[in-house]
């Protein structure tokens, strides 16, 4: 059984009137039934009333219920008197209420026109929609429980959480970029054990701008992985220390150029000879921290230097962009070593 509060209700009629007031709560002068304002020191005789009717307007305004706020301000200024400022305030108010219920009716009418009898389809067309995008989200909630519930299993909870939140701010860097060049993308999926990824749609966008859409994941990815570190340098958490370096590790992972990882996007914008000076970059980064990831990396883009999907035009902003990530995840993991272990 619940109960209503008053700033739950709705309708004057949820609100208990209050009880004949017969002495000025603030100066205890006698003052006959019905006096609104105290005659001596002009205080509202029914204040705390008002304020109960105010905040049950108020919420159902945030609520968008502007028939029941307007009601509610209505009920208020009965316990007003007529010359008081307040009252003029709220008049003021239902009237700039009326104004947008108004232009709301007008802009819903003229729609209704000019569909005709296919407005109840348009309509119904909407809450789908709307269902829909409720859809995407579960969606990616069960996705993101899914994957978390995953390594809880396999290295405890704490690490999960970190690492799965590492891999969420790695797609939204994906998302950000999509997003700040007006296209349309929907939530991060997750695929437990396998990985994550952003669905979106580039309309014939150039090459160089798809690598740099590719390049942000890596990007933020390696941004979370500093935050990481500062969470160990707060605590000395070893936890915090091995989500940073698998973090960065996994981002290297993703600038392999091969299938559908960010390395292999951005390198349609390399010309061969930039796939050439990258796969240099990495045999000298693993010559000097005998990471396993650069080898990979470099074999990949020795790979993609005979293929057939080399661009007419150099992409300068992208070579630059995946050297400096290259160099600056490798330095990551040699500044921040691999604690071992992951502690439970």
């Amino acid at each position: 059984m619940s109960a209503t509060t008053y700033s739950e209700a709705f309708t004057p009629e949820q609100i208990p009137a209050p009880e004949p007031v017969y002495s000025c709560p603030q100066c205890s002068h006698w003052i006959p039934e019905g006096t609104l304002a105290c005659p001596d020191c002009q205080t509202l005789i029914y204040g705390e009333h008002l304020n109960r009717v105010a905040a049950a307007a108020s919420r159902a305004e945030q609520e968008g219920k502007r028939l029941e706020a307007r009601e509610l301000w209505h009920e208020a200024l009965r316990w007003l008197p007529a010359d008081a400022r307040q009252g003029a305030q709220i008049r003021q108010h239902v009237a700039a209420l009326d104004g947008h219920q108004q232009a709301e009716d007008d802009r819903t009418a003229r729609w209704k026109k000019r569909l005709g009898p296919l407005a109840p389809i348009a309509l119904a067309i909407f809450k789908f929609k709307s269902a829909i995008f409720l859809l995407l989200k579960l969606k990616f909630l069960l996705g993101f429980v899914g994957f978390f519930g995953l390594y809880w299993a396999m290295f405890g909870w704490k690490f999960a959480l970190g690492f799965t939140l590492s891999i969420l701010i790695h797609e939204m860097g994906h998302y950000y970029a999509v997003r700040r060049r007006g296209l349309k993308a929907d939530l991060p999926m997750f695929l437990p054990g396998l990985g994550a990824y952003v669905r979106w749609y580039n309309q014939g966008m150039p090459l160089g701008v798809l690598a740099q859409i590719a390049l942000f994941g890596p990007l933020f990815g390696l941004g979370a992985a500093l935050l990481s570190v500062g969470l160990f340098a707060i605590t000395r958490q070893p936890i915090f220390q091995a989500i940073a370096h698998v973090g960065a590790w996994v981002n290297l992972i993703n600038l392999i150029p091969v299938l559908g990882l960010d390395g292999a996007q951005a390198t349609y914008a390399l010309t061969r000879l930039q796939r050439g000076l990258i796969l240099a970059a990495c045999i000298i980064l693993f010559a000097l921290m005998h990471e396993g990831v650069f080898l990979l990396i470099g074999a990949g883009m020795a790979f993609r230097m005979f293929t057939n999907d080399t661009p007419e035009k150099e992409s300068t902003g992208t070579l630059v962009g995946f050297l400096l990530l290259l160099f600056a995840l490798g330095a990551f993991l040699y500044v921040i070593p691999d604690p071992g272990r992951i502690a439970r």
